[in-house]
């Protein structure tokens, strides 16, 4: 196997577990799926608890599926809508920067999906096991990927986002 190879399944190792403790956190850590429910509810995602639910489970679904390399343009779309959602609902009017709790982190996150989606997720990948990198990979990874995590975010975001409606000032 190359040094490509192996960068690939590091990046798909920390990405992948790091997506899949966020799931498992939004369902069984701190306030578990009520806390996550609140939450999801502050920012004006409704309906909140089936937001936490789905968020919670595709997550860790998405994070196992990201780290093994199976499917991986499908896991990292999934990762990207994920990240879009969260930079538009929670970051986007902090800024940029991830101390001010910002967009950084989460936009950061999905350009590596992005861009792991467009180079094939490597040689130690399920996908490369069952001889689907060649075709998972390249412009049409990337279109999944990015295109098809932009758009579910974009359906999710206006079906389901009512943010709270902040009085002028008078």
């Amino acid at each position: 196997m190359t040094a490509a190879d192996t960068a690939a399944l590091l990046v798909r190792l920390v990405v992948g577990a790091t997506m899949a403790a966020h799931g498992y956190n939004h369902l069984w850590g701190g306030g578990g799926v009520a806390g996550t429910a609140r939450w999801f509810a502050s920012l004006g995602m409704r309906p909140a608890r089936l937001h936490a639910v789905l968020s919670g489970a595709g997550e860790l679904a998405a994070g196992a599926a990201l780290a093994a390399g199976f499917l991986t343009p499908l896991a990292a779309a999934f990762v990207v809508g994920t990240m879009a959602v969260a930079g538009v609902t929670a970051h986007r009017a902090n800024g940029f920067f991830v101390f001010k709790d910002g967009y950084e982190y989460v936009l950061m996150i999905a350009v590596i999906c992005a861009a792991l989606a467009l180079t094939g997720p490597g040689g130690f990948s399920l996908d490369h096991a069952l001889g689907w990198d060649g075709a998972l990979s390249g412009g049409a990874g990337l279109a999944v990927a990015a295109g098809g995590g932009v758009l579910g975010a974009a359906a999710l975001l206006a079906a389901t986002w009512r943010p709270a409606r902040i009085e002028a000032a008078k």
